[in-house]
């Protein structure tokens, strides 16, 4: 944005517009909306790591807290090439709707390095994420802000910033971060909570409609922890997924891809690409050919004014965070497509994290059947989430409807 300069990126410019239009259609005031279109606070640091050939390098780390009026903040910790300060403050700004919608005790946060994760070795990102965490120690903890896993992150990077952070107050403090492995405190299926609640979100998009998921055609961008699980899900209930692509780039069949031999294949190869029985196809192009539903689950502004008349989907279901520029939306709507939000879509991840965090804090861990339960009671008071029509409650359950 031009009046905001330390933030500029595409992202930051997709989230304060979005706001823009909100604060509009609401009527919200001046003031209200003035101080929502900036964080509470940032932080920059500096990283040094010693890398494996003896030399000293030096990432730029960053941790925004957007807003706290509803509690602690919570958001996840990306590690990408290209993280940038406003990127992040995009990002914690999403959280701070996402967890409002979902009715959660939380304001918006988010962090990141900048750094290219798959080309440094296990020691190295340990190296890096102790001395992250160290340099945020005063931004963070159970009851200020807790990260959890995002972009470039997982279990293991959330597991040695707990050790760090416990080992300054010299005990185990399980609440400070969440999406650990379920050894150190974790919750049982938090890893594919983000992919589960974009089916079941599906599901509710698709019964406002009159229809049904078996049958229909899917696109998804991204094979990761949000587009992997989602496939598998909708693969297994009868969907006919024909594209996926990845970091290295897409396979396509039009006739639908066995997932579970797909699986297999990444395992073996690293990456979709290569796929027996697939044509290849770029990440770009896939988004652009027919389905029912496109899935983006990978990074942000990948549907734009230069290509939204190319989207041939009916439904648009955001998996990955801010996939689609204010222009492509306005776009899209003129053409009837349906598009879910991220904040709504991929917000399994976070209410579940929220669940990680209040056992954290009491020390008392719940089974996945528990869980299950607990989320099938998170409710919020406001429209419907999917068709936009007024209703009293709705409910989420835990299960889709059969």
């Amino acid at each position: 944005m031009a009046d905001m300069p330390e933030f500029e990126s595409e992202m930051h410019r997709t989230a304060v517009a979005q706001l823009d239009q909100v604060a509009e259609r609401l009527h919200l005031d001046h003031d209200t909306h003035l101080r929502l279109r900036y964080p509470r606070r940032s932080l920059v640091v500096s990283i040094p790591v010693r890398m494996d050939n003896g030399h000293t390098e030096v990432f730029m780390g960053y941790r925004v807290h957007h807003n706290t009026a509803l509690g602690p903040t919570k958001g996840g910790l990306r590690y990408d090439a290209e993280v940038s300060m406003g990127e992040v403050t995009a990002l914690a700004m999403l959280m701070t709707w996402k967890c409002s919608l979902m009715g959660l005790p939380y304001g918006g946060a988010k962090g990141g390095v900048r750094c290219t994760p798959r080309g440094m070795s296990k020691r190295e990102l340990e190296s890096l994420t102790r001395r992250y965490t160290a340099e945020i120690m005063l931004f963070i903890g159970p009851d200020l802000d807790i990260p959890a896993p995002d972009l470039g992150t997982d279990e293991q990077i959330m597991a040695w910033m707990m050790d760090t952070y416990s080992m300054t107050q010299g005990k185990s403090v399980p609440g400070v971060v969440t999406g650990k492995p379920i050894l150190v405190g974790g919750s049982a299926g938090r890893r594919e909570a983000t992919g589960r609640g974009i089916v079941y979100v599906l599901y509710q998009a698709a019964h406002s409609l009159g229809e049904e998921l078996k049958g229909k055609t899917v696109v998804v961008q991204g094979f990761g922890n949000v587009g992997g699980v989602a496939a598998r899900m909708l693969w297994r209930d009868g969907a006919v997924v024909q594209g996926i692509s990845d970091f290295k780039g897409g396979i396509w069949n039009s006739q639908g891809l066995d997932i579970r031999a797909l699986d297999e294949h990444v395992k073996e190869a690293g990456s979709v690409v290569g796929f027996p029985g697939a044509d290849a196809i770029s990440n770009p192009d896939i988004l652009e050919q027919p389905c029912d539903i496109l899935m983006p689950a990978a990074t942000g502004s990948q549907i734009r004014e230069d290509n939204a008349d190319r989207i041939r989907a009916r439904i648009v279901v955001e998996g990955a965070n801010g996939p689609t520029t204010p222009e492509a939306d306005a776009i899209l709507s003129s053409r009837g497509v349906l598009v879910i939000p991220d904040i709504l879509a991929n917000a399994g991840g976070v209410v579940v994290s929220y669940f990680e965090w209040v056992q954290g804090l009491q020390f008392f861990f719940w089974g996945r059947r528990a869980r299950s339960r607990a989320g099938s009671r998170r409710s919020w008071r406001g429209p419907s989430p999917v068709s936009g029509t007024p209703r009293r409650r709705t409910t989420w359950t835990c299960a889709p409807p059969r």
